[in-house]
Parts: C-alpha cells; structure tokens; sequence
C-alpha cells in the first residue's frame, strides 16, 4: 500500500507534558517529511553511551560481587559504585549544558554546504505556552537562531488533536527566515 494516511495524534489537552510530546513528535514529522532533512541520533547515542557505560559498571559489580563474595569484593565495589555516581554526574551534565532540551538533530545537504538543523522546546509548569527555539548551524561555522512563543491552542484543536497543517505553517515560516537570512548578510 503507497497510500499512507498520517497517523492523527489525539492527546489530553489539558495535559502540558503530553501537548508539549506531541507537538515535538509532529515538528520531527515536518522536518523529516516536508522538509526532507535527514535526522540524526549523535546527540540520542551520547546519552545511550553514558547510560550503557553505567549498566556495564554496575552489572560488573554484580557479578564481581557474586563470584567473590562482600569482604573480598569490597574495594572493587567501592571503585563500581564510585565510577557509577561519576557516569550518572556526566549524564546529568550532558543532558543539562548538551541536550538543552533538544529533542530533534536533522541535516540538510544545500549545495556543497551541510546545514544542521536543532529544535528544542521548552514548557513552564502549569503553564499553556510553547516556547520552540530552532537553531541552524552551517558547515561554515555560522550559526543563526529563531524561536516562537504560542500557546499550546495555536497548534491543538478543540479535541486536543495535533493540527498538522498549523505546525507545518510555523516550522517553514522559521525554516524560511533562518535559511534567506544568510543573503542578506
């Protein structure tokens, strides 16, 4: 079947984590779909690196800890359990200072010049407003920002289903601005 029909996302509209998830998952849509930019998981595999390296402390302690029972293993579980709040402190930082919030990395090849493309969301608590901050980044090394500041009603409708169309409508309107700003500088 080539005939696909979007996948129409209804959530509770009252609920400003989910309205926010959904409006991130539908601006993903727009730029790997209408925009046709590339998406990219460095940032994602990061963050599954840090996690993966602490499992892989921990389960060593585990079994560290079963084949030599506590007095032997003591100083080798200090040295896991020391190494693992370390990870777990790195983690912290990284999603912190790193990921910003940034729940989208996409490239887009214009020319001979690679533009990435980085979107990230931020919503207050008990708060209806959707802040979106994209960013993109030349292969040059400039880099220009924009972002919108809208309730969460100019991108759900009465029943608390994503309206696509708006979405696309503010996310090409910010492509468009960060993309022809470089002619006019």
């Amino acid at each position: 079947m080539t005939n696909e029909t979007p996948e129409v996302v209804k959530i509770n509209k009252w609920d400003g984590a989910a309205a926010k998830n959904a409006i991130d998952d539908a601006i993903r849509e727009v730029f790997t779909g209408e925009l046709k930019c590339k998406e990219s998981f460095a940032l994602i595999d990061g963050r599954l690196f840090l996690c993966a390296l602490a499992v892989g402390v921990a389960l060593y302690a585990l079994l560290w800890d079963y084949l030599y029972p506590f007095p032997q293993s003591k100083l080798v579980l200090i040295i896991c359990v020391s190494s693992y709040f370390i990870l777990m402190s790195i983690l912290t930082l990284y999603t912190t200072f790193k990921e910003k919030g940034i729940f989208v990395v996409a490239k887009e090849k214009v020319g001979n010049v690679t533009r990435v493309w980085e979107a990230s969301s931020y919503v207050k608590k008990h708060d209806d407003k959707y802040k979106l901050v994209l960013v993109m980044r030349n292969s040059n090394g400039k880099t220009r920002e924009a972002s919108i500041y809208k309730s969460f009603a100019n991108f759900l409708d009465t029943n608390g289903t994503v309206v696509q169309n708006l979405i696309v409508n503010e996310i090409t309107k910010l492509y468009n601005s960060l993309s022809s700003e470089k002619k006019e500088k």
